[in-house]
C-alpha cells in the first residue's frame, strides 16, 4: 500500500457512501462559508488600501490583479499536490497561505511598503483557490447523475460570505483603529482569522478524504499513480473534446464576467451614480453569481451540461445586450448585471461538471487544477484589458467584445454536441 492510498485503507462500503457524502458535502459548505467570509472581507476594501499605501489611484487596481494572480498561479501546485496527497491537504495549505498573505498585507500597510503589500495580495489569492477548489471535491463522491448538483450546493454557500463580508469590513476596520494598523488593513487581519478556522475546519472533520475515497472505489486499472500526474491531467484534456469545451466554458465565462463587472461601477459613476446605488446593483450581480447555482445545478443535471452551458451562452449574451446598451437607465444595467451572474453560474457549474464526467478518475484533479490556472489567468487578462477598452472605447464596446468572446463558445458546444462522447 503507497503513501497516497494509506489514508483510506478500507474502502466505505456502498450502504455507507450516502452518509458519507451527506457529511462531506456538509463540511465543505461549512468551509466555503467561512472561505468566502474571508476573502469577500478582505477584497472590500484592498483597491482603498492599496490607494493608502501606494499614495496614487493609478496603481490602486494592481491590488485585486495581484489576488487573481495569486490564484491562479498556486491552481497548479496545490492541484499537484491534491493529486498526490487528497484533497485535505491542498485546501488547508491554500487557507493557511491565504492567512499567511493576509498578515503580510497588514505588514505591508503598517510598513508603507506598496510591494510587500501586492506579494500579500498574491498570497491572499491562494484562499480563492481553495473556495474554486472545494467544488470539485464535492464531485469526487458525487453520483455522476447528481454531480452538477454537488458542484453547485458547494457554490451556492458562497452566497453567504459575499453578501456578509463588505458589511463586516467596516466593522473589522474600526477593531485595529487602536492597534498602529490602517483602517483599511482591519478586514485582512480578520480574513487571516477566518482562513485559519477554515483551514482547522476541513484539517480535523474532511476525513476520510473524499479524493483518496474515490480512488479507493475505482477500478483496479484506474488506480496507477502514473496516470495522477499534471501532465497527464493535461493530457487527459487535449484527448477529450468535452473537456476541451469545459475548460473553454469556464474561462470564456469567468472572462466576460469579471471584465463587464469590474468596469461597471465606473460605467455608473460616470452616470451620476451614487455609492449606495452601485453597491445594490454589485450585490444583484452576486446575488445572480451564486444564489441561484443550485438551480442551475438541477438544470445541467436534468438537461445535461450541453444544455447547461447554451444556457450559459444565451444569458451571457443578453447581459452584455442590456448592460451594454443600458446608458444612464441604472435599472436596466442592474438587470444586466444580473444575468451576468446566472450566465457566469450556469457556465461554471455546467463546465466544471463536464470537467469532471471526461477525464478519467486517477486525472481529474489534475485537469481541475488546470482549468482554475486557465480560468483565473484569462479573466486576470481580461480584466486588465478591460479597463484599456472603456479608456478609448467605452463600457458599450467593452460589453460587444466580451459577446464576441461568445461566439466561439456557443460554436464549439453546437461542434461539440453533434460528436458522440467516447465511451
Amino acid at each position: 500500500m503507497t503513501a497516497v492510498e494509506r489514508p483510506v485503507a478500507v474502502p466505505v462500503d456502498a450502504a455507507g457512501l450516502p452518509a458519507l457524502r451527506r457529511r462531506t458535502s456538509a463540511v465543505l459548505i461549512a468551509s466555503q462559508i467561512l472561505g468566502g467570509l474571508g476573502v469577500a472581507t478582505g477584497i472590500a476594501l484592498a483597491v482603498v488600501l492599496a490607494q493608502e499605501v501606494a499614495g496614487t489611484e493609478s496603481l490602486a487596481g494592481l491590488a485585486p490583479t495581484a489576488t487573481v494572480t495569486g490564484t491562479a498561479v498556486l491552481s497548479v501546485p496545490l492541484a499537484a499536490l491534491m493529486t498526490a496527497r487528497g484533497r485535505r491537504p491542498g485546501l488547508v495549505l491554500a487557507y493557511l497561505i491565504g492567512a499567511l498573505g493576509a498578515g503580510v498585507v497588514v505588514a505591508g500597510a503598517v510598513l508603507g511598503s506598496f510591494p510587500l503589500l501586492l506579494v500579500g495580495m498574491a498570497g491572499f489569492g491562494a484562499a480563492s483557490s481553495a473556495n474554486l477548489q472545494a467544488r470539485f471535491a464535492a464531485a469526487d463522491l458525487a453520483e455522476p447523475t447528481r454531480r452538477a448538483r454537488a458542484i453547485s450546493n458547494v457554490v451556492w454557500a458562497t452566497t453567504i460570505g459575499a453578501v456578509l463580508g463588505p458589511n463586516i469590513a467596516a466593522p473589522a476596520g474600526r477593531s485595529v483603529s487602536g492597534l498602529g494598523i490602517p483602517e483599511a488593513a482591519g478586514p485582512f487581519v480578520w480574513a487571516a482569522g477566518v482562513f485559519v478556522v477554515s483551514a482547522l475546519l476541513v484539517a480535523v472533520l474532511l476525513r476520510p478524504d473524499p479524493l483518496l475515497t474515490a480512488r479507493a472505489l475505482a477500478p483496479v486499472e484506474e488506480q496507477s499513480p502514473a496516470a495522477r500526474s499534471i501532465r497527464a491531467g493535461a493530457a487527459a484534456v487535449r484527448a477529450s473534446p468535452r473537456a476541451r469545451l469545459a475548460l473553454v466554458t469556464v474561462a470564456v465565462s469567468h472572462t466576460a464576467m469579471v471584465s463587464v463587472m469590474s468596469m461597471t461601477p465606473l460605467d455608473l459613476g460616470h452616470h451620476g451614480t451614487g455609492i449606495d446605488l452601485i453597491g445594490l446593483v454589485i450585490s444583484v450581480h452576486i446575488a445572480g453569481m451564486y444564489a441561484f447555482s443550485p438551480l442551475m445545478g438541477r438544470l445541467s443535471d436534468r438537461f445535461g451540461r450541453l444544455s447547461g452551458i447554451g444556457l450559459a451562452v444565451a444569458l451571457l449574451a443578453c447581459a452584455a445586450l442590456l448592460a451594454g446598451t443600458a446608458g444612464a437607465d441604472h435599472r436596466q444595467t442592474a438587470a444586466g448585471l444580473f444575468l451576468l451572474g446566472l450566465g457566469w453560474s450556469a457556465g461554471l457549474v455546467s463546465g466544471s461538471a463536464l470537467l469532471t464526467d471526461s477525464v478519467p478518475q486517477p486525472a481529474r484533479a489534475a485537469a481541475q487544477g488546470l482549468s482554475d490556472l486557465t480560468m483565473n489567468t484569462s479573466a486576470g487578462l481580461g480584466g486588465a484589458a478591460a479597463g484599456l477598452v472603456v479608456a478609448q472605447a467605452g463600457y458599450g464596446w467593452l460589453n460587444a467584445v466580451a459577446a464576441c468572446l461568445l461566439l466561439p463558445l456557443g460554436a464549439l458546444a453546437l461542434f461539440t454536441r453533434g460528436r458522440r462522447p467516447r465511451p
